[in-house]
């Protein structure tokens, strides 16, 4: 895509701004990748001066849009590298597409991909899949990733390079599960399937420009829906460098705040606390942020290694008590605390029970009584006590919520499964965290959630209703919110919330030339045509990222 505009024009069209002061326009001005007037086109035209050309827009105009909360480069890295099939698939049609991919590879290399649905794990769990599985891949290694990207479904070729057939005990943070004769199943969870990963890693050399081109496809693949600015949630320092070379070279087209990893039982990333915290700061650059850190509390629901208040449904492994666990205790938690406040960052923190968010406030009441003032994020926010709800504000602690969860889908059902009816009806309380007076920040935790597409999350949010119809249902409708809320908590919101309110979320003067054309008016449309709004141009610091060239 090439582009003839100049570096100085004026844009008209339905313009949200997101500015409170100055909340519509009829005309932006842009000049040298910066807002330079907005107003009414004669006074754009005032300030430009009368040889500015016009772009003329039909429909709306909105700021760039944020994501609260992905992994950006992973998602660029199935993309271009992965198998991928869909969330909904089965067993039987995961080792067919298994198969079929298996052609296109060398022999012997590793076969990677996703993304199988949580719900799944119970049958994997019984081993007779795996058999189909060896079947098929024979010596080849093969590592399938599930859907929250916590937990991975391996051959036995995989677990046996890896030393997993060998393990008697359960790692630290992990667990293997096992069939009926005690054999492992290839379904493993958080740290035993990050041994693999790791191992994995081993095998392979990548360089500096493979982690930037991850980078560079998931950031092409966001300015398709019209995001221009997004918090990574999970940087190791391959990310880092990745990202400062992009920038280095021009390649990095969009805003990128990095949250280096505090722990990792997911990802296999060996450089991790302190020892990362150490070096991020020297891959800053114009359009890198390096100035997050990110804690795994817990787990996740449905491998019921996330830590709740109200035990688990009773199941025939765990009983009728368990909870699951944090991973870090109180003072480890306030040791990370201080940490942040000495690296002078903030801290995004994975909480996806109820009992790990209450640990998170109980924290930072302490530090906030200490007088560290780091921003937090509890990240996904998807169970918060009511008693709790009001603690957010109190404590200025940021709701990141994430990933599209307030509305039926695969991992929503799988949460059902494991919870009790009267926790599950807590899900995503986000009326009652807004009117509790929290900030509220949308994350897509792409590519956990299939697409990063912010409407979904926005119609979603208002309706609570599945935007692409395959769930029938509604999630909880007392719990949705206004869809001027919604369309706030991806823009100015988020950007806020991300430490990006200086620089984009806004259609301000000084702020970067970063917008969106729309191919409808997302304040005016029916609710039920939310989820179809699309972005049909794309704009980061006045440079056309994505759409036809407009001139």
């Amino acid at each position: 895509m090439s582009s003839t505009l100049s570096p100085t024009y004026i844009v008209t069209g339905t313009i949200h701004t997101m500015d409170e002061e100055v909340p519509t326009a009829e005309a932006i001005g842009v000049n040298d990748g910066l807002i330079a007037a907005v107003g009414t086109l004669a006074e754009v035209r005032a300030e430009l001066g009368g040889e500015a050309p016009v772009v003329e827009h039909s429909s709306a105009i909105l700021p760039g849009l944020l994501d609260a909360h992905n992994h950006h480069a992973e998602a660029g890295k199935e993309d271009l590298f992965q198998l991928s099939f869909p969330a909904t698939a089965t067993v039987e049609q995961i080792i067919e597409a298994v198969a079929e991919y298996a052609t296109t590879l060398p022999e012997g290399e590793w076969l990677v991909g996703g993304l199988w649905g949580s719900n799944l794990g119970a049958e994997l769990a019984t081993g007779e899949p795996l058999k189909a599985l060896d079947a098929v891949t024979g010596d080849r290694p093969v590592l399938l990733t599930d859907d929250s990207h916590h937990n991975k479904w391996a051959n036995t070729a995989a677990m046996r390079a890896a030393g997993i057939l060998d393990m008697t005990e359960d790692p630290h943070g992990g667990q293997i599960i096992r069939d009926a004769s005690g054999a492992p199943s290839g379904l493993l969870y958080e740290a035993a399937a990050a041994i693999v990963e790791q191992h994995r890693l081993t095998t392979v050399t990548l360089d500096d420009e493979f982690h930037a081109r991850c980078s560079e496809r998931g950031i092409e693949m966001l300015a398709e829906h019209g995001i221009v600015a997004f918090q990574d949630a999970a940087a190791g320092l391959h990310t880092l460098k990745g990202l400062a070379k992009l920038d280095d070279e021009d390649r990095l087209k969009a805003w990128v705040v990095s949250s280096s990893l505090i722990n990792d039982n997911i990802f296999g990333n060996e450089v991790v606390g302190e020892e990362l915290l150490g070096q991020a700061a020297q891959y800053a650059r114009a359009h890198h942020r390096p100035t997050w850190s990110k804690i795994f509390l817990d787990g996740v629901p449905p491998s019921r290694n996330a830590a709740f208040l109200t035990p688990y449904v009773a199941d025939d492994e765990h009983g009728h008590d368990h909870l699951g666990a944090t991973l870090l205790d109180f003072s480890e938690l306030a040791g990370w605390l201080r940490s942040a406040q000495k690296h002078q960052i903030g801290i995004k923190i994975h909480c996806t029970g109820n009992a790990a968010v209450r640990l998170v406030l109980d924290a930072v009441a302490d530090a906030r009584a200490e007088g560290i003032e780091v921003p937090v994020h509890i990240a996904h926010g998807q169970f918060v006590e009511p008693e709790d709800r009001p603690r957010l504000a109190e404590l200025r602690v940021v709701a990141e919520i994430s990933p599209f969860l307030w509305f039926p889908g695969v991992i929503a059902n799988a949460l059902d499964a494991v919870l009790p009816e009267e926790v599950f009806a807590g899900i995503h309380p986000n009326r009652s965290l807004l009117d509790a007076g929290a900030h509220l920040a949308v994350g897509s935790d792409w590519p956990v959630s299939e697409s990063p597409n912010p409407w979904h999350a926005v119609a979603g949010l208002v309706t609570r209703q599945d935007p692409s119809g395959q769930f029938p249902g509604t999630l909880f409708p007392e719990q949705a919110i206004t869809r001027e809320e919604a369309i706030a908590a991806v823009t100015s919101r988020s950007a806020d919330a991300t430490g990006l309110g200086d620089v984009t979320g806004r259609l301000r003067v000084g702020n970067s030339a970063d917008f969106v054309f729309l191919d409808r008016d997302p304040f005016e449309v029916p609710v039920e045509e939310l989820a179809h709004t699309r972005a049909v141009a794309t704009f980061f610091g006045g440079e056309q990222v994505f759409g036809e060239p407009v001139a």
